[in-house]
């Protein structure tokens, strides 16, 4: 009679449960949003380390693919110059790691659209360039959500000689603006472990 019970009880529990249907499939995205919701402990040097890295990755990336887009067809590759989210390489990154990528050049120094800071360093990447003297990449911490990256543009590029005419010094600047929630979302958390 127990025998009976138990096997009763556990076809039951077995027909209750049912095991195809309405099962979470594990998904590449799914993955991903479980790993981006994970609760991190993440210090201000790293995520200043990790918008370093991936603005030095990004800018070359963005550059390598504006360059092509100009070598392919100069006409079409200038109008892409004000809107680098229409190459298709730039709009996957601007979408995978949080950051707008923007090509600035001497006529953003009066832009309303830049903070101070950021119209400053502007005008130090000029005078290197009119001085004709190298200058470095940039991270600058805009306020408590956003940072700026700065890569300058060589002045021999193509990316200078056709995206930034009627300047009287060839000049141009990569700035990529990265919210810190984003960048601490992107982080793997076993990475920031080590």
């Amino acid at each position: 009679m127990k025998h009976l019970i138990y096997s009763m009880a556990i076809v039951g529990l077995l027909s209750g449960c049912d095991l195809k249907s309405n099962r979470i499939e594990n998904t590449k995205e799914l993955n991903r949003e479980i790993k981006a919701s994970q609760i991190k402990r993440v210090t201000n040097t790293q995520l200043i380390y990790s918008a370093d890295e991936w603005g030095k990755k990004i800018s070359q990336i963005a550059e390598k693919s504006l360059k092509a887009e100009l070598e392919k067809n100069a006409e079409a590759g200038t109008a892409l110059c004000g809107d680098l989210s229409k190459i298709p390489v730039i709009a996957a990154l601007e979408k995978e790691y949080g950051v707008k990528v923007q090509l600035l050049g001497s006529a953003d120094l009066k832009s309303k659209e830049l903070a101070p800071k950021e119209r400053e360093v502007l005008d130090a990447y000029l005078y290197s360039a009119r001085a004709k003297a190298a200058a470095g990449d940039n991270l600058q911490q805009l306020n408590d959500t956003l940072l700026v990256y700065n890569a300058p543009v060589s002045p021999e590029s193509i990316v200078c000689k056709k995206c930034m005419t009627g300047q009287d010094t060839s000049f141009g600047v990569w700035r990529l603006l990265f919210s810190k929630k984003e960048i601490i979302r992107k982080l793997d958390a076993k990475q920031l472990k080590n």
